[in-house]
């Protein structure tokens, strides 16, 4: 089907809803690599104006990715939950955006959100996502509460999580154990202890789980570990009887991208039984992280759609939620700003793609975090980065991702530091998950408002982590 609409006296024509959708996203270099972006602004005026106007349930009669050839499109359409769609079948994309708008103004707005929730297509969320000021996305986004649990629960109202990321280029276990020290101490590691390791050998990452599992048995920390191998070598380590308390995979919103991470759904359903079949955690039972990120289906050629059309970067990191949904994790971030400078140009760029990709993954129902972060040959800097946690978490981010001096020595890239996510707290009033809290609160690390306080370490029950024995 073509679309028209006119701009200041000149007629545009779209060739289909991928297309509409692909030229209304908001510029990024992406979409300019893959031929599919708006070629100036005019054109990207008349292509958000057709997709204001077009009724939401347009995507439920016309495909984006074609059903018959992707199982990711099979997972949406089969499960759509048509009665929670009820409530806002009758709205355009415009029409949505101003009730979610309506909606986060009042008290009640998060199961008022949430009711419809299930009702939602990826499709449907991106194209509302492409038509919404950074402002919009962040006052819908802060109304909606999203929760998971394991040791910790993430997402509870007035928090800020983290992922205590001590990654080490040759997996070294003191230099780990180092970068664990630093991060406990600065009172991250309440959304996951989490390693990439440098190799795939299940038997490093056996022996990485082995020292993760020890430091929090011995220091009773109300914390969860994952070492983020392979789905299959993670299952493989789960039978050998390894403490595994998260399985980790990467994911992407087409069947071919997936396949190039050497991944499907039903490996991914087999990989969630397998960590819930050990029940190790205390609170909940979400066992799930899943990492996502703009541009990874373009990245393998996985990003093609109805007609052989391109389509856009963010409708397909959009779709991974849908994935993401269907597994009940613990925790899904976007890596918004590690692909690179191909996919997401400058901090600008980064910054509008890390506001959507959160806003996208809360209003499917998931405790979205973000990895704020970007790689030293893309246009931007750390002072980017602290604009944009500082709107997510204004925007109730789940969790964000830290690093030893905002810098991954291993996966060479820039991130946020333990201290930024202190600053953020304290700046804007918020806490670490109730039960890591608890934690910090006993070894006398924070006070009874939540804010780190000076102690002495050497009656801290930390004291023997700085150990030789310990390191």
């Amino acid at each position: 089907m073509k679309y028209q609409q006119q701009v200041s006296g000149v007629n545009y024509t779209f060739d289909g809803l991928v297309e509409v959708m692909a030229k209304a996203t908001p510029l990024r270099s992406g979409d300019q690599l893959a031929g599919c972006a708006a070629e100036h602004d005019g054109e990207r005026a008349a292509a958000a104006w057709v997709l204001a106007d077009l009724p939401l349930d347009t995507f439920l009669t016309e495909e984006i990715v074609p059903y018959d050839t992707d199982e990711v499109t099979r997972l949406i359409m089969d499960t759509h939950d048509r009665q929670a769609f009820s409530a806002v079948s009758h709205l355009t994309v415009g029409g949505f955006r101003d009730w979610l708008l309506e909606t986060a103004s009042h008290d009640d707005s998060a199961e008022r959100i949430a009711a419809v929730s299930a009702g939602l297509t990826p499709e449907m969320v991106a194209a509302v996502s492409k038509i919404m000021r950074n402002q919009d996305l962040i006052a819908v986004s802060a109304a909606m509460r999203i929760q998971a649990a394991f040791r910790t629960t993430i997402g509870t109202p007035g928090t800020l999580a983290t992922r205590l990321q001590p990654n080490h280029p040759t997996d070294d276990p003191r230099g780990i154990a180092a970068a664990v020290l630093d991060g406990l101490l600065l009172g991250c590691g309440d959304a996951v202890i989490g390693i990439n390791p440098a190799t795939d050998s299940p038997q490093a990452t056996a022996d990485l789980l082995h020292l993760l599992d020890s430091i929090r048995t011995r220091y009773d920390i109300p914390a969860q570990s994952c070492v983020l191998s392979h789905i299959t070598t993670t299952i493989g380590l789960i039978e050998a009887g390894a403490p595994v308390d998260l399985a980790f995979q990467s994911i992407a919103g087409t069947e071919g991208a997936n396949t190039a991470f050497g991944v499907n759904i039903a490996l991914l359903r087999e990989g969630n039984e397998a960590a819930r079949s050990l029940n190790r955690g205390t609170v909940g039972d979400n066992v799930m992280y899943l990492e996502t990120g703009q541009g990874s289906a373009l990245s393998s050629h996985a990003h093609l759609g109805v007609g052989g059309k391109p389509v856009d970067q963010q409708t397909l990191e959009t779709r991974a939620y849908a994935v993401a949904r269907d597994l009940q994790p613990l925790l899904v971030n976007t890596v918004v700003g590690f692909i690179g400078p191909e996919y997401l140009y400058d901090g600008r760029q980064i910054i509008r793609a890390g506001l959507e990709d959160h806003f996208c993954g809360k209003l499917l129902g998931l405790p979205m975090g973000v990895d704020v972060c970007y790689t030293n040959h893309a246009e931007a800097d750390q002072n980017d980065m602290d604009t944009l946690l500082t709107l997510l978490a204004a925007a109730g981010v789940a969790f964000v991702i830290t690093v030893p001096g905002a810098d991954d020595v291993m996966l060479g890239y820039q991130s946020l530091s333990f201290h930024d996510v202190l600053t953020t707290r304290r700046t804007l009033g918020l806490r670490p998950a109730p039960e890591f809290e608890g934690w910090l609160r006993t070894v006398g690390m924070v006070d009874e408002t939540g804010r780190l306080t000076p102690f002495d370490l050497e009656r801290s029950a930390l004291r023997s982590l700085t150990s030789a024995e310990a390191l």
